[in-house]
C-alpha cells in the first residue's frame, strides 16, 4: 500500500474527572499538561490526518483546539461516567468521520514516540488484510498463576530459566488500529477478530493509573537518554 493510503484518523478520548488520581489529566507533565503531551506526539506523525478529542473537559476544549491537527469533539450527556465503555465512544467517534482507519491511544501514555507510533501503523496496514487490526502488548517473561494458585505458563517441578517460558502478552492499553469495518464486523470492538499483537518495550508503555505511575513516567521522561527504549530511533 503506497504511502499515500497509510493514513489514519487518531481517536484520543479524555475526560476531565479522574478518580484513581484527580484531576491527572491536567497535572503538569515536565512543561506542559499530561493531557497535550500525546496530542502534540501525535502531531508530529505524518500518516496522521486528523486528531479527533472526545471530551466533556472545558479545559481540553479550549487547549486541545490550538493544537496541529486536533478536532475537538464534545461529549454528549448520555456518555458521561465510568460505566461508559470505551468501545461506547469510539461508536460515537465513527459518526463524527468518514474516515476508515483508525489509531486510538490515551492522554496517560506520555512515552510513546513518535516512532513507535509510525512502526505501529506501518504494521498494521502490512498485516492487512490477514490481521484486521491491531494492539500493543507488553511481552511478559515471568511466572505466572491463576486465582487457584495453579501455574499458568509454566512447571513448578521444571523450573525453566523466565527467558525461555512459553511468550505471555499483556495488552498495555497503548495503541490500537483498527478500521471502521473490523470495528463494526467484532460487534463494536477495537480488537477485532484477528487482532495482531504490536509488542512494545515497558518503559515506553508505561500508562498512568496512578499518581506514582504520574512521578514515575515523569521521572523517565525528564531522563531519556538513561533508557535504550527510549532513545530515537530514526
Amino acid at each position: 500500500m503506497s504511502e499515500a493510503k497509510q493514513k489514519v484518523t487518531a481517536l484520543v478520548p479524555i475526560k476531565h474527572e479522574s478518580e484513581r488520581f484527580p484531576n491527572k489529566n491536567f497535572q503538569p507533565f515536565v512543561d506542559q499538561p499530561l493531557y497535550q503531551v500525546i496530542l502534540r506526539t501525535l502531531g508530529t506523525v505524518p500518516e496522521i490526518d486528523e486528531i479527533l478529542v472526545n471530551t466533556d473537559s472545558p479545559i481540553v476544549m479550549e487547549g486541545a483546539a490550538k493544537l496541529p491537527k486536533v478536532r475537538v469533539m464534545e461529549r454528549q450527556p448520555s456518555l458521561l461516567g465510568n460505566h461508559i465503555t470505551m468501545n461506547t465512544i469510539i461508536a460515537e467517534d465513527l459518526k463524527a468521520t468518514q474516515a476508515e482507519h483508525f489509531l486510538q491511544t490515551h492522554c496517560t501514555n506520555p512515552l510513546l514516540s513518535k516512532e513507535t507510533i509510525q512502526r505501529s501503523i506501518a504494521e498494521y496496514y502490512a498485516a492487512l488484510p490477514d490481521a484486521d487490526s491491531l494492539y500493543s502488548v507488553e511481552l511478559l517473561k515471568k511466572r505466572l498463576y491463576d486465582a487457584n494458585n495453579q501455574a499458568m505458563n509454566h512447571r513448578n517441578d521444571i523450573l525453566l530459566p523466565t527467558q525461555d517460558l512459553p511468550d505471555v502478552y499483556m495488552e498495555n492499553s497503548n495503541l490500537f488500529l483498527f478500521s471502521r469495518n473490523s470495528f463494526l464486523t467484532a460487534g463494536n470492538s477495537r480488537i477485532g477478530r484477528k487482532p495482531q499483537p504490536f509488542k512494545m518495550h515497558y518503559i515506553e508503555g508505561l500508562d498512568i493509573d496512578y499518581e506514582e505511575d504520574f512521578h514515575l513516567a515523569e521521572l523517565v521522561a525528564r531522563n531519556k537518554e538513561r533508557f535504550p527504549a527510549l532513545r530515537k530511533k530514526n
